[in-house]
């Protein structure tokens, strides 16, 4: 027998359920077999033997593995679908307050080489501590899962396998290299570490020294999370010196249905009657960027030309609410006032809302896309084509009241329905996948 069959035999060996103790539930116990536990068993003893023959070290293999159980809470968080979903509004005044505001601001000023890392990656430091903020309170919450359970639970659970295994191949590598160790790699619940919360891949890809001692600590180093996001950030095509968003007020009878539609200079957008609502002029850099408009509360609520900076802070998080939270508390730190036209109150969308909204549009001919219960762009486009032929601001926002509108219309029951299939997301890359619960509104959050 060669070294490598005998590695992988003796591998398979040490993961054997009877070679450890077992788990309540699980088959040689009273309470009879776990189904849950046999096949995270069977996926385990499968993936180390699959890294081994890969030619990954079967002594790191074996001793990162031996012993995990699933960890259910992260199933149940990557398939839940949210029974209520926050407006857009909630979400941003939540994260943007007066006393966030004035923390940013001084936690900025403490990180000494904050403005040398601007100048290298051209990410401005308010957005950088935004950013901070969102992740972990500037370093405060960090998460407290043990990583690779998280990873090879999520890989077990099989929606995101590709992507899971990755990112455990990608912990073995940083634990191999001194990177760090396995119990300083504590987390998310979807495998994202340190004060801005990268996943394995990321850290291993953009993250950087950004403190000049020699190690890429993104745990205990402000100045090594915040360049490290910097980092990557640029790496996902942050341009230097051009704006995120700017908000605009929009003239009586503005045609709505141009949000998240064909993109226009600014000075296009300011012939349609769209103004800059501080009334200062757009920057150099800016003023010939084709950009697009939003309208994340609708009609009744801020209006924002994007530009492409704002997506790559949606790449970081893949959500809407997200990216507007980290710009506008940025915006704040850096001296900026408060928005003109403020978030209107909306009680949040429940899943029977959601639902009944898209099967509604579905049954009066207007195509939502996947009747699954997340209003993303497909279904955004359906409603501003029903608000339209209905004569109504057509805004595609959808509201509590809107949806009873669109069931009684299409004669649909109001009371519960069947429970929905879980939101499927593309796997985030480079980071990691948001929990949905305070959900957001609008697109699916993806790991960074």
């Amino acid at each position: 027998m060669d070294r490598r069959a005998f590695l992988l035999l003796s591998a398979a060996s040490v993961l054997q359920p009877e070679a450890a103790a077992l788990p309540p539930g699980s088959p040689d116990t009273p309470g009879g077999p776990d189904p849950q536990t046999v096949a995270f068993q069977a996926w385990l003893r499968d993936f180390t033997i699959r890294a081994i023959a890969a030619g990954w070290d079967a002594a790191l293999v074996t001793e990162q593995l031996a012993g995990l159980s699933v960890n259910p809470k992260v199933v149940e968080l990557d398939t839940r679908q949210p029974e209520f979903v926050k407006s857009t509004g909630d979400y941003v005044r939540q994260s943007v307050t007066e006393a966030r505001v004035e923390t940013g601001r001084r936690k900025r000023a403490e990180v000494a080489q904050l403005p040398e890392i601007e100048a290298r990656y051209g990410v401005p430091s308010e957005i950088l501590t935004a950013i901070w903020a969102q992740e972990s309170a500037f370093g405060a919450i960090q998460g407290d899962l043990d990583v690779i359970r998280s990873l090879a639970s999520l890989a077990f659970d099989g929606r995101r396998r590709d992507w899971a295994e990755t990112q455990i191949f990608a912990a073995f590598r940083m634990i191999q290299e001194g990177d760090a160790t396995r119990e300083q790699m504590r987390g998310s619940w979807a495998g994202a570490m340190g004060q801005t919360q990268l996943i394995p891949e990321a850290f291993l890809t953009t993250a950087v020294d950004g403190d000049g001692d020699g190690r890429r600590d993104i745990w205990n180093s402000a100045a090594d999370a915040l360049a490290s996001a910097a980092n990557l950030m640029l790496r996902d095509g942050w341009r230097r010196g051009e704006a995120w968003a700017r908000e605009v007020i929009l003239p009586p009878g503005f045609d709505y249905g141009l949000a998240e539609g064909p993109m226009h200079a600014p000075g296009e957008w300011a012939a349609m009657g769209a103004r800059r609502a501080d009334g200062l002029p757009f920057g150099a850099l800016d003023k010939d960027t084709p950009c697009q408009m939003i309208l994340p509360a609708g009609a009744a609520g801020p209006a924002f030309l994007i530009f492409p900076n704002h997506l790559v802070i949606r790449r970081y998080n893949n959500s809407t609410a997200y990216a507007l939270s980290v710009g506008l508390l940025a915006d704040r730190i850096s001296g900026m006032g408060p928005l003109a036209v403020g978030w209107p109150i909306e009680p949040p969308l429940s899943a029977d809302d959601r639902a009944g909204a898209q099967r509604a549009l579905s049954a009066l001919g207007f195509d939502p896309g996947a009747l699954d219960g997340v209003i993303g762009v497909n279904t955004r486009q359906a409603l501003r084509a029903w608000q339209k032929a209905r004569g109504l601001p057509a805004d595609g926002h959808l509201t509590q009241g809107l949806s009873q509108q669109l069931q009684a219309e299409a004669g649909l029951r109001l009371p519960a329905d069947p429970p929905l299939a879980a939101a499927d997301g593309p796997p985030a890359r480079p980071g990691a996948p948001t929990a949905p619960t305070p959900a957001t509104p609008g697109d699916a959050a993806t790991p960074h």
